[in-house]
Formats: C-alpha cells, structure tokens, sequence
C-alpha cells in the first residue's frame, strides 16, 4: 500500500506514504504536533504558504483552515509522527484558574530541528514495533512531556493551548470571500463562522443570494482560470489549492463551466 498509518494510541501515530502526493484539507478538531522524519510538507493558508523538509516540527493550531500536501523527496517516503493534543489533555494539563493566556492570532508554529522537541518524539519510535496496546499511563506521560517542552520553547504557545474557546459567529462574506479554496464540507464551515448547519445555509442565501455549491464551485472555477492564465500554472499543480478532490473532477468542472479543459486551454495559450 502507498499509505500506512500506525497508532500507538488514538492520539499518537507514525504515517509512512510512498506514493507521489498525498492531499488533505484540515481544519483539525485537535491541535496537532508532527516530527517530520523524512519527505516534504506543503502547508497552504489564505494568506500565507509553508514548506517543510525533514527534520522540521510543527504545530497546526485546531480549526485551522488548510490545504496539507504530503510528498515523498531524495527517494524517501514522507513519513512523521504525528500527536494529537486534544482539549480533554490540555484540560488536564492547564489550571484554569492558574493560566489566563493573552490573546493572539492562531498560526502554524514551526520549531526548527529543537533537540528537545526532537528527541521527545523520536523516543515514540520503538513504541510503534510494540505488538501489544500502548500503555496509557506512558501515552499521557510523552504528551505532558510534549506539551511542557512547546512551552519552555515558546512563550506564546499558552494562547493557543490554553483557549478552550469555540468559534464566535463571524462575518461570513469576509470569511467565505477567504477561505472558498478549501475543500471543507458545510458543516465545518458553518461550524468555523459560528453557526449551525441550518443557520449556516439560511445566512448563506441571504448574503449572497445563491446556495453555498454553487458558488464555491464558481469562485473555485474562477480561482482556477486565473492560476492557468495569468499565473500560467499547469493544472496538475493547481487542482488541489483550488478546493478540487481530484484532477478528473477539476477538469470535468472546468470544461462544463468555460467550454473547454484546463488541457486545452493550456494548450492555446502555448499556441498564440
């Protein structure tokens, strides 16, 4: 298989893909802590892009909108472990009424190589050739220590740790006008801009007087001719920044709302 994941426990697991790209749209419910090992990562935000190589360590914040591309590179699978540091655990963690952390704006953190950090998740490895289930006391003991080593690193990392808050109700045309790319089912994203489903779908007509498919499937289709004409970027390097689950879907997409694939477009503009 080009895809395997290994758990120690349900918050903690090494991933090992092979093949030639590996997408997924996040917006993680938990904050998620990843050692890269080997192979590339591609972190993609409204405002801002992330690569990372082997060695590096990140943390993407919970209900962080992004389109996350894993690659094998130098001939070696993109393989990482991967924590989940959930609510529950940093509840546990954090005196409520001990920490009251300033507020700032969510971001991935990257921890360049740290000795400590590195060292915390690489000693997970000999846990993942264990035959029987994971201690729990042990999984809890490496996740304090994970969580107790981002704060001796960072300062600021309590803002995002410590904030149990859930997501406010939010101007939605600014979020939407965003964050159309990403390819989240409607309930995250009424979740993300603080509404229900239904409220969600109902505030969506009203602002902007069409269903919510429809019109990420124009906004993503515009995004998408505009890459392949202006940016001149060939299609398969665009399909999953423009919120596509795959470059067939993308194409069929393509031509239904323009006339013609994004192939014969780039074709054209090769021929003038």
């Amino acid at each position: 298989m080009d895809y395997q994941v290994n758990y120690i426990n349900p918050e903690i697991k090494l991933s090992n893909y092979s093949g030639k790209l590996f997408k997924t749209e996040a917006a993680f419910n938990d904050h998620l802590l990843v050692w890269l090992i080997s192979g590339e990562t591609k972190i993609i935000q409204a405002d801002e892009s992330f690569i990372f190589g082997a060695g590096s360590t990140f943390l993407i914040p919970r209900n962080q909108l992004a389109t996350i591309v894993n690659v094998p590179k130098d001939g070696l699978p993109h393989k990482a472990v991967a924590m989940h540091l959930s609510a529950r655990r940093l509840r546990e963690f954090y005196d409520p009424g001990k920490v009251k952390p300033k507020t700032v704006t969510s971001k991935i953190f990257s921890f360049h190589k740290h000795p400590l950090l590195e060292s915390c998740l690489a000693s997970l490895i000999p846990y993942f050739e264990m035959q029987e289930n994971f201690p729990e006391n042990i999984a809890s003991l490496k996740i304090t220590e994970a969580i107790s080593i981002l704060r001796n690193i960072d300062q600021n990392i309590d803002a995002i740790l410590a904030n149990f808050d859930e997501p406010d109700k939010i101007d939605l045309i600014t979020f939407m006008e965003k964050n159309f790319m990403f390819n989240m089912s409607l309930e995250k994203f009424g979740y993300l801009t603080g509404r229900s489903l239904t409220t969600f779908k109902r505030d969506f007509h009203k602002a902007f007087n069409v269903t919510p498919q429809r019109w990420l499937t124009k906004k993503r289709l515009e995004l998408a001719n505009y890459q392949l004409t202006e940016k001149e970027k060939n299609p398969v390097d665009i399909y999953y920044e423009t919120g596509f689950e795959n470059l067939s879907h993308f194409s069929f997409a393509f031509k239904k709302q323009f006339g013609y694939s994004p192939t014969e477009l780039k074709r054209i503009k090769t021929d003038c």
